[in-house]
């Protein structure tokens, strides 16, 4: 038993407070701001997800094929000896491919993954103007 009770005191009921407002009412300074809550505040949360997770889809379908590309030339490098009786410049082709064939594949998934980003931002921009 509360020492309140025990005592003896009266208890006053609890007093109610509106934790919600009617639509007419509005809170000054937040014009063009989604309150938390709002309808706009859950449409932005939606899309930001759905922008995020299509960005990480990206990002991993890019890092995939990267590890495959790569993979494979390294492959083709250690499996086929024939590549090494290839001299250029003195040096043989398996060296050279070691030494510069990587780079344009990381340009072009560099490339390939920011086409990816940048397509995936305007089409969250679009969906949030139409919303």
């Amino acid at each position: 038993m509360s020492d309140r009770a025990a005592s003896g005191a009266t208890q006053r009921p609890l007093r109610r407070v509106r934790v919600t407002s009617d639509a007419a009412t509005s809170v000054p300074g937040t014009r063009g701001i989604a309150l938390p809550g709002s309808p706009a505040d859950d449409a932005d949360a939606v899309f930001a997800r759905a922008l995020r997770r299509s960005q990480l889809r990206l990002a991993l379908g890019t890092v995939a094929g990267f590890v495959v590309v790569t993979a494979t030339l390294t492959l083709v490098i250690a499996l086929i000896p024939e590549i090494d009786r290839v001299v250029i410049v003195g040096l043989p082709l398996s060296w050279i491919l070691h030494a510069f064939a990587f780079y344009p594949v990381i340009i072009v998934f560099a490339l390939l993954y920011a086409r990816g980003a940048a397509r995936n931002e305007r089409a969250y921009r679009d969906l949030r103007e139409r919303g």
